[in-house]
């Protein structure tokens, strides 16, 4: 007699046996010495062996983060998470949950890069007319467009323009890139804004939705790039000592309007 036992669990990432860890089914001692970080990453999140371009652009992408010093949410964040509680895996927990619609993570333009691709791209036309059509729906809709624009760079994001010149070597340059910038040349024309660039996540979006990363695999390798900033903000904070960092008086307008509590409780119908 045979009992049916469905399995709760199936993964494809990695095994381990008795003497060895297989990652996508290639032995850790094997990758160990013989592949980079950045080629591992790929590996493991495609579940195949990357190209030498594809591993070029990924390490690329892993060193265009790294930290944005005390302007990034998430590093503040992280800093006055340990000034109260020292722990290293708290202060990281806190950056990651800073992450995500208004920083960092390029999910929201790499689905914003997709859906417009899918929609408006038609073969054989003009790029430039299918992003223009493209525009006019996303004004009409009040469409938020990830990866446009950035509070310190303007016209250009160096970060964003070194990714796109790596990726062009690398050979992962493609067509989704080009709908990327074509959607971004009918923007700021169509809103005058000749000086909204497109910023390292939005570029990072573009390239990784040509490379098949899904949007959310996108968000990983981004906070992945910014790991390395966090742990050194945090190794600094917890060496300097600092206890439970508050915000200075002078930066805080406090409401002093003063009440009183007995007079307004029986107002609201409390009896002594």
């Amino acid at each position: 007699m045979t009992t049916d036992v469905r399995k709760s669990w199936t993964t494809s990432v990695s095994d381990v046996e008795d003497a060895d860890v297989f990652i996508r089914g290639y032995s850790l001692g094997d990758i160990i010495g013989n592949m980079s970080f950045a080629a591992a990453t790929y590996l493991l999140i495609r579940g195949k062996l990357p190209t030498p371009g594809q591993t070029k652009m990924i390490d690329a992408v892993l060193c265009s983060v790294l930290d944005y010093s005390l302007k990034k949410p998430g590093t503040v964040a992280a800093r006055y998470c340990v000034s109260g509680n020292p722990s290293m895996v708290a202060g990281l927990a806190t950056a990651m949950l800073s992450a995500g619609e208004y920083t960092l993570a390029p999910d929201s333009a790499g689905t914003f890069i997709r859906n417009t691709y899918d929609t408006h791209r038609k073969p054989g036309a003009s790029i430039d007319e299918c992003a223009e059509a493209a525009v006019d729906e996303i004004r009409q809709t009040k469409m938020r467009v990830g990866g446009f624009g950035h509070p310190n760079f303007k016209y250009l994001d160096p970060r964003a323009q070194k990714l796109k010149t790596i990726a062009v070597e690398a050979g992962v340059w493609g067509d989704v890139c080009d709908w990327y910038e074509a959607v971004h040349r009918a923007f700021i024309k169509r809103v005058t804004k000749p000086e909204m660039a497109i910023n390292e996540v939005g570029m990072m979006a573009a390239i990784l939705t040509e490379m098949s990363f899904t949007p959310d695999e996108m968000t990983g390798l981004a906070l992945l790039s910014t790991f390395p900033g966090v742990v050194a903000h945090i190794s600094e904070e917890l060496q300097s000592k600092t206890r439970i960092r508050t915000l200075p008086d002078d930066i805080v307008d406090y409401a002093r309007e003063r009440k009183e509590l007995n007079r307004d409780m029986a107002a609201a119908g409390w009896t002594a």
